[in-house]
């Protein structure tokens, strides 16, 4: 008589984790972070627009260039964007599907109704949606160059600033998903904080400081460069 043979196997830690919804929160916690990290040195690089177009164009060579001579042209760069998307994808996922969880755990309506969230808690899915759409629009617009207005140069970023803030749908599409960033990250800091641990009751006044500050000084620094298009300081 032939043996029976065991298929049935423990899933690896990868996919345990993955499947708990304490994973997923911890998956969104750290891409979260990265995209974070990503956002201060790259408004740190934008803001090079107020020096002129040479410290700019220079900025955005270097890029292209960092790492040479150990990596190839645009290697390293390549290297932030694979990351980049992949925290992107992480994120959005995680949160996608636990949405869905949160919805089939509670199908019908709460009798009572709960105190009310704060505005960014109650507005990060519509604000991860908007800035969903934020990014393809820029990538299009200034990395592509595929919906960019006036022409795009390929090598002259400093003209193709120009060129995007200085069209009325530029600027609200831009200023509108800075707006929505700047929740997300007061909330989204803060949520972090909690899931990786470091949320206590003596850190609570001190991380909701930094959530807040983070979330100003990004939204104020991106901001300010269409907002210097418009007014004539950067041209």
């Amino acid at each position: 008589m032939a043996l029976a043979t065991r298929t049935d196997r423990r899933p690896s830690m990868t996919r345990t984790l993955w499947d708990s919804s304490v994973g997923k929160k911890t998956i969104m916690a750290v891409s979260g972070l990265v995209m974070l990290l990503y956002l201060v040195a790259h408004l740190i690089g934008n803001l090079k627009v107020f020096f002129g177009s040479g410290e700019f164009n220079h900025y955005a060579h270097w890029l292209r260039t960092m790492g040479e001579p150990v990596l190839h042209y645009e290697w390293a760069l390549w290297i932030v964007r694979v990351v980049l998307v992949a925290a992107v994808v992480l994120h959005a996922v995680s949160a996608y599907q636990l949405s869905r969880r949160d919805i089939r755990a509670r199908p019908a309506a709460y009798v009572h109704k709960k105190p009310r969230a704060g505005y960014a808690t109650r507005t990060m899915r519509w604000g991860g949606i908007i800035l969903a759409l934020f990014i393809v629009w820029h990538i299009l617009d200034l990395t592509t160059g595929t919906a960019h207005p006036g022409g795009f140069q390929s090598g002259k970023p400093y003209q193709n600033v120009i060129d995007t803030f200085s069209t009325w749908y530029g600027n609200t599409v831009y200023i509108v998903a800075m707006l929505a960033l700047g929740l997300h990250i007061r909330h989204g800091f803060w949520s972090a904080a909690q899931t990786l641990g470091a949320g206590k009751a003596t850190r609570d006044r001190v991380l909701k400081t930094i959530a807040n500050v983070l979330a100003v000084v990004l939204t104020v620094g991106f901001i300010s460069i269409p907002v210097a298009v418009m007014t004539g300081v950067v041209s």
